[in-house]
Order: C-alpha cells, then structure tokens, then sequence
C-alpha cells in the first residue's frame, strides 16, 4: 500500500498543486495514493517479474515524468546496478534492510567502483541494503570501494545500509535526505560534496580511520554534511572527519557519539594551514566521546541560528512545497 506523504523535499523543480499533480505522478483509488505503476524483482520469474534489478531499471522509459515503483523480493542480489541520469521518479524498494542486499565486487577506480549508482533526481530508496564486497577479502590492504553513489538532487533514502570499508557512501552533489538508514566503514566512509542530512543514522565504524571526508569547496557553496540524532559507535577509534577539500563542513548535532571517537575529534588531512576554512563543528552531543575539552582548536562554535537552520528540513529543502512520495 501507498500513502501520500507531505514532505516538501523529493521532487524538486515540480511546484504543483496537489490536483494537478494527481494526473501527473501518481494516481488515486479511493482514499489510496499509489504509484502510476508498480513493477516488481524476483530471481524465481515467478508473474511475469524481472529476475534482476537493472532490468527492471532498463525497463523504465528515458525522461519518465511518473513514479514508477520497483519492489524487489528479498534475497541476495549479485549484480552492479545503476539509475541512469535520464530515468526519475524511480520508487527502489526491498523487503527489508536486513533481507535485501545488492552486492559487488570491485575496486578499479573510486568511480566504477560503486555497487549502486544513483544519477538521477527525484529518487526514493527504502528498505534495501547496498554493499561492497571487495575489502573484506583484501588481506588487509584496503583500497577505495564504493557501495553507493549519489549524484542526483532531492534523493531520498529510509531504512536503507549501506556496507564497506573504504569510502563507503559517496554522497556526491545534491541535496539527500538520509533516514535511519546504516552506513559502515572505517576510512573516509561518508565523502563527497553533497548538501545531506542524516537523521536518525547508525555510524558503524569497523577500523580506524575517518568517519566524512567531506568535499565542499567554495565558501558559497550550500553543502555540507548535517548528522541529527544519530549514533556513532563500533569496535575502533575515529575522528569525526578530514577535509577533503578546504571548505569542508560537517555538524554533529543531538547525536550519541561512544567511546570510540577520538578526542581531539578531527583531523586536517591535506588542508594544513587552512583550518580556518574549514566548518567543523558539533552542539548538544552526548556520551563519552561528545567530551569536546580536548578538540582541535580550529573546531568551530556555530551560531543557534545557523545551527537551526542546518538541522531543519530547510538546509535540504527550497522554501517552495512540494509533494512528496513515502512507498508502503
């Protein structure tokens, strides 16, 4: 089943009323709101399903302007998929974060890595895990491997893992909504130059490392990593994050943060000597790894408004409302 779900954030760019709206993304029944069309994976082809996922994904019309939903079966699914540039409103649904998984293999280069790969805007994803496979095998020697690539605008991921080691989430441009989903790694796990709030998250930290490297790299630019009632926790010492490019900006905001962070909390990387343009920051963090009496010095204090303003829906969301779409 399908509900409608107010939330000015998955598609951009689309400033309709409700009405007209209806005709063009999705349909009604009754007091249902379901997706145009629903098409579904299952590796048995049982009623006329897809036994993959990128041929479900192939299936899908070029510069489609309706939400067309993808559920797929539970299981394991060996396959590198992507959503191509030109192919929105995609709705990409598992039976569940610990019951579908996509899995690869792959460590060529950071960019043909990724197990998952999203270019497109106006995407939702629930409820599926994706994970690279390759450094578990690596004997030690680790190396960039993605599981997900981001690169669309007003994406929206709930319940969804994210698995490796190695830069594990590239979030890479774009304004992305992140909800109780998982994301494990150990160096440089979340990077990239999105604009991405976390909510309700678990950082699972498995080697020490890094938790952001993030990629902001112009004092305008809107972007930044934003972790709201999240957990850090694992079975090694972090830091909080590097810059990878020198305006970086991460916020740590109401989150748990164990014992395992490290307590100067964050690391210059490359950018020595421009710590100053940097905006790394953390307000009303809690457990024994939010202790900041031994951070960095050049670890920023932030204003209440801006503060406010970076963990409410604003810092990923334009003033105008939109309608949104939450798949059940």
């Amino acid at each position: 089943m399908f509900r409608l779900f107010l939330f000015a954030f998955i598609i951009p760019f689309v400033v309709l009323r409700v009405d007209e709206a209806n005709a063009q993304l999705y349909k009604t029944f009754g007091r249902q709101i379901l997706p145009y069309s629903t098409i579904y994976v299952d590796p048995s082809g049982q009623d006329g399903s897809f036994l993959t996922i990128q041929s479900a994904i192939d299936s899908i019309p070029s510069h489609n302007d309706r939400w067309i939903a993808i559920r797929v079966k539970a299981g394991i699914y060996r396959e590198k998929i992507g959503i191509p540039r030109e192919k929105p409103f995609i709705i990409l649904k598992g039976a569940g974060k610990r019951k579908t998984f996509v899995e690869w293999n792959d460590h060529s280069s950071t960019d043909q890595s990724p197990t998952f790969t999203s270019l497109a805007n106006n995407t939702v994803v629930r409820t599926i895990s994706f994970r690279n496979t390759y450094n578990e095998d690596s004997n030690g020697v680790h190396v960039a491997a993605v599981a997900a690539m981001i690169s669309g605008d007003q994406s929206y991921f709930y319940r969804v893992g994210f698995y490796g080691y190695q830069d594990t989430l590239w979030d890479d441009r774009g304004r992305h909504y992140y909800k109780l989903c998982t994301i494990q790694g150990a160096i440089d796990f979340i990077f990239g130059d999105g604009q991405s709030l976390f909510e309700r998250c678990a950082i699972s930290v498995i080697g020490g490392g890094f938790i952001t490297a993030q990629g902001r790299d112009d004092a305008n630019d809107p972007g930044g990593f934003v972790f709201k009632d999240c957990t850090v926790f694992g079975n090694a010492t972090t830091y909080l994050g590097r810059p990878w490019r020198k305006y970086a900006r991460v916020l740590f905001y109401n989150s748990n943060l164990t014992n395992i962070v490290e307590p100067s909390g964050w690391n210059t990387w490359n950018s020595e000597g421009n710590e100053g343009l940097t905006t790394f920051a953390e307000y009303g963090n809690f457990g024994p790894g939010a202790d900041t009496s031994q951070r960095v010095s050049w670890a920023k204090s932030l204003d209440l408004a801006t503060i406010e303003q970076m963990t409410s829906m604003n810092f990923v969301n334009k003033p105008e409302q939109w309608i949104g779409y939450q798949p059940y």
